[in-house]
């Protein structure tokens, strides 16, 4: 099959950092978060799929096509919301939409003024006078006004109030739902992604830690809490990351039934893990904390 986005041993060098061999796919009509602690490699990836920046080897595909070979075709077809947006500040909102109309075919702009209406977002405001979640909002209507068939999204609820967050959410939920439209969404707010993801691909330092479906990451990975003494050789084999105190430990385990079975008759919690939850611990776990 065809993936909306498909990424293959992606590797990109950076002094004193490196993207190392990443591989995931996304199908069509799906949204997948992209999770990890701050300098994981979310945004390198996001921006070797836009090719702002030139991976160092792998191969990135969109909607089929090679990335670099069919470059043009690509980003007429992907639309994105970066962490900064790229507009112009001298530029006003409603001239936005003139200057990037010609380059998409299926831009449609009466879709674009009325994504601005119900963002409000005024059309005769410079770029510059906009607040960052208003520059956030102006970027997602432009993201929209194309029809893009592959949204890719870097932290965009970043500045962005409660109620709009919720709205954006439940958007990008009916925006898939024709089957055509796929979602690549990275951010801190894991609380976001738990809502409306159906994959999720975690990243530590570079590395791919893990990329599978929400369902499966909800049933796999739990929190044990219990009291120091059952910190045993056989408990820490179960151990993702680790957490304690004087009065007990949490911890993160991706083998959830495995650990029910050994401690919840000695007095150990075994509940259910959330993503924030994930990110945290794999970041402490053998000593990357």
């Amino acid at each position: 099959m065809d993936y909306a986005l498909e990424v293959k041993a992606l590797r990109k060098d950076y002094p004193g950092f490196t993207l190392r061999d990443v591989s995931f796919a996304l199908p069509p009509g799906y949204i997948m978060g992209l999770i990890g602690p701050n300098g994981a490699g979310k945004t390198t990836i996001i921006k070797c799929i836009l090719n702002i920046v030139r991976r160092t080897a792998g191969e990135v595909r969109v909607l089929g096509r090679d990335n670099l070979r069919h470059e043009r075709e690509v980003k007429a077809r992907v639309g994105f919301v970066l962490d900064e947006p790229p507009f112009y500040g001298y530029l006003k909102v409603g001239t936005i939409g003139s200057v990037i109309a010609p380059f998409y075919e299926s831009w449609d702009r009466a879709l674009f003024r009325r994504l601005c209406a119900e963002f409000e977002l005024p059309l005769r405001k410079r770029v510059s006078a906009l607040s960052r979640g208003m520059k956030m909002k102006l970027a997602l209507a432009v993201a929209l006004a194309h029809r893009a068939e592959l949204i890719l999204m870097d932290e965009p609820t970043s500045g962005l109030d409660p109620v709009f967050r919720r709205e954006l959410l439940e958007r990008l939920s009916r925006l898939i739902q024709d089957g055509r439209t796929s979602v690549l969404f990275s951010t801190h707010i894991t609380s976001d992604l738990e809502r409306v993801t159906d994959y999720i691909t975690c990243l530590r330092a570079g590395e791919l830690l893990f990329s599978t479906t929400r369902d499966e990451i909800l049933e796999k990975w739990a929190i044990i809490k219990g009291g120091n003494e059952l910190l045993t050789a056989e408990t820490r084999g179960l151990i993702r990351g680790l957490q304690s105190g004087p009065h007990g430990f949490r911890a993160l385990t991706d083998r959830a039934e495995e650990a029910r079975r050994q401690l919840a008759d000695k007095g150990a919690v075994v509940e259910r893990g959330t993503l924030d939850d994930i990110v945290f611990f794999l970041a402490r776990e053998n000593g990357h904390a």
